[in-house]
């Protein structure tokens, strides 16, 4: 298996900076926003995020929470073995708020299909955006796009990318692997 690095740790700085500006400019101070990682990876990448715009640009309330959506993904029940959920934690409703969705890579759109399905027992927002680090662009199933990306990528289906933080992995990277 040879694996090639996408992003190392200095470009996903570079993006998270970049992507929380872009968030600053369309949410400002974030009064009526919130951001929800999906489990699990989309956590990562969100409280990344959410860390840098209360240090580094000052944001002051912000509401984040993680979403679990297992039970909503439309291949639940095709899996070889049972999937294990993970911990929602959402202790807000989203009643007419602006909600940024928030996951490590856009693949199939199938996650983020299931993550508004799983949204509508929180409220009805106002708005839902997407950000992610990764979009598969011509991987699509499902007509869904990203409103803020950090690198988009063109990868074949047998090509796997495949995200690491420092929290769980001691680095930042993006690397793309291939069975070639």
């Amino acid at each position: 298996m040879s694996r090639k690095t996408l992003l190392n740790s200095k470009d996903i700085e570079i993006i998270l900076h970049r992507l929380a500006c872009q968030l600053i400019e369309n949410h400002n101070d974030f009064s009526n926003t919130v951001l929800i990682g999906l489990q699990p990876r989309g956590t990562f990448l969100a409280e990344r995020l959410a860390e840098l715009l209360k240090t580094a640009y000052n944001i002051k309330e912000l509401e984040l929470g993680l979403l679990d959506i297992t039970f909503y993904r439309d291949d639940f029940r095709r899996k070889d073995k049972p999937l294990a959920a993970e911990t929602t934690q959402m202790n807000f409703l989203i009643e007419d708020k602006k909600v940024v969705i928030i996951d490590d890579v856009l693949f199939s759109g199938r996650s983020i299909r299931a993550a508004l399905t799983a949204i509508q027992s929180y409220g009805r927002p106002k708005s839902i955006e997407l950000l992610v680090l990764i979009d598969r662009r011509f991987s699509r199933h499902l007509p869904i796009q990203p409103n803020y990306r950090g690198r988009q990528v063109d990868a074949i289906n047998e090509e796997k990318v495949l995200v690491t933080w420092k929290k769980t992995h001691k680095k930042d990277a993006v690397y793309i692997e291939s069975k070639a």
